[in-house]
């Protein structure tokens, strides 16, 4: 594979990040599988892993490092993340509110959690998984520059951050002497193409490295999501069927898009899997797009996607199919800022 830079950080990545979401809980549950998953990756050339600390409440961290001990470790880049809740299942409300979040305390504690599971002394890239309302950014970035300063992080970014919190978030760092972001991992496909407006173009003026998480829409761009089939029985979708339900206006969007460029990718003689991710790939603030299988299957038919190039009437008709800037589904974000979840902070009270 052709490596990459990851901004300006010196690292030196593959153009395809293997993103280890699915391995335990919440996809494959069997630690052998999940592993021989990881080692096919290294095998083929990857050598850049994104996991998080949520990822089944740790057992994603506890794989990974399992399929990295024994001499892989040093070959690899290792990102990880924190901020959400470790003392409750995904969906659950409850828990304590000081066991999750942004603040130095939860920073300084959760990362010696991760580097345990991951059996490591250090991670490459530790990043802030979502922006936190109640915790100052400069309570976060310095906590993370100690972090750097003591060896136990070579590196810190951010993931789903708007574009102005980026931009606070260099400025704090300018003006207080700490260490900075230096990577942003927004989510970015070819039916979510809003970070295309400021997010990607903030990142590369600061010579940010971009890691984009779901290049294939969540399963929208696997091929399985076609018109008259109804909803896909797969993993995801029985985890989290609202976001297959096609009585939604905006999954009906979504849909008619996936068929245009299942024919478009049929007429270039592709798989809609490969435009999907050489498509993110390809923008020039781009490093490498997160891949996440849950099988070797699903990994077998992804590899492949890092050695295409779009002509430019490909990438002409599809921004046809999706205008440049345009999320088809506003909850295809990531993140919602309270001004918009919270009607008080958006409108007048009234009597």
């Amino acid at each position: 594979m052709q490596h990459r830079n990851l901004g300006h950080t010196g690292m030196i990545v593959s153009p395809l990040c293997l993103g280890a979401m699915m391995f335990g809980k919440w996809g494959e549950p069997d630690h052998d599988t999940s592993i021989g998953i990881i080692h096919r990756a290294l095998d083929e050339g990857i050598n850049f892993i994104d996991t998080a600390d949520i990822y089944s409440r740790g057992e994603s961290e506890t794989i990974v490092g399992k399929a990295l001990a024994g001499g892989k470790r040093d070959d690899v880049i290792l990102a990880t993340k924190f901020h959400g809740p470790m003392d409750i299942e995904m969906g659950e409300s409850g828990g304590d509110p000081n066991h999750r979040g942004n603040s130095r305390r939860w920073i300084i504690k959760e990362v010696e959690e991760s580097l345990t599971r991951l059996q490591t002394d250090w991670i490459d890239l530790y990043q802030v998984h979502r922006p936190d309302p109640g915790t100052d950014d400069d309570e976060t970035i310095s906590a993370l520059t100690d972090l750097q300063t003591q060896g136990k992080i070579r590196a810190f970014g951010s993931s789903t951050f708007p574009a102005h919190r980026i931009v606070e978030g260099q400025w704090i760092s300018e003006k207080r002497g700490l260490g900075r972001f230096v990577t942003e991992q927004p989510p970015y496909s070819l039916l979510v193409r809003g970070v295309e407006a400021d997010v990607l173009p903030v990142a590369e003026q600061y010579h940010m490295g971009v890691i984009p998480w779901s290049p294939l829409a969540g399963g929208w761009l696997s091929g399985k999501v076609r018109k008259g089939d109804g909803q896909p029985e797969t993993n995801r979708s029985k985890r989290r069927p609202e976001m297959f339900d096609m009585s939604k206006p905006e999954n009906a969007r979504k849909l008619d898009a996936v068929e245009e460029l299942a024919l478009l990718a049929d007429d270039a003689g592709m798989s809609l899997i490969h435009l999907a991710i050489a498509f993110v790939m390809q923008h020039p603030a781009v490093t490498a797009p997160i891949i996440g299988p849950r099988t070797m299957e699903h990994l077998e038919s992804q590899l492949g996607a890092a050695d295409v190039t779009l002509s430019s009437d490909i990438l002409d008709r599809i921004d046809e199919i999706v205008p440049p800037g345009v999320n088809l589904s506003t909850g295809d974000a990531g993140y919602q800022p309270d001004a918009l979840q919270e009607p008080f902070l958006r409108r007048r009270r009234t009597a």
